[in-house]
């Protein structure tokens, strides 16, 4: 399946983590070919730090465990070929990850849901998120 590295401050692109994709479209009854690696690039750091900060120093380390064991997973409706995955560490820290058009996926952001518990129930409610069972 590949090998995921944690070389956080590398200035290549790297797997990050590794999707359980038929686990995935069994949950969100969809049918996504593509390959399971997560990849991430070295921009990301710098864009969350700008446009989240404190979040990259705070969890950064949680990425392959949020990728791997996600509380919750869905779609931005916004964004049609994107995963959303959710899960509660100290916060509760969203991780988006984009689907390039040839068929790899990247992270392309993460950040923390501020009033996450009622972000969360408004999402299941409407179907944007569903529990990773």
């Amino acid at each position: 399946m590949g090998t995921v590295t944690k070389q956080y401050e590398s200035t290549e692109r790297q797997i990050i983590g590794i999707l359980d994709i038929a686990k995935i479209n069994q949950i969100l009854g969809i049918d996504y070919q593509m390959s399971p690696h997560v990849w991430m690039y070295p921009g990301l750091k710098k864009h969350v730090q700008k446009r989240h900060p404190g979040i990259w120093e705070l969890y950064h380390q949680h990425i392959p465990d949020i990728i791997q064991n996600p509380d919750y997973i869905g779609q931005n409706p916004k964004e049609p070929n994107s995963i959303e995955l959710v899960k509660q560490i100290s916060d509760s820290i969203l991780l988006a990850i984009k689907i390039d058009p040839s068929g790899y996926l990247f992270i392309s952001t993460f950040y923390d849901l501020k009033n996450a518990e009622n972000k969360v129930q408004k999402r299941l409610r409407s179907g944007r998120l569903k529990p990773y069972e």
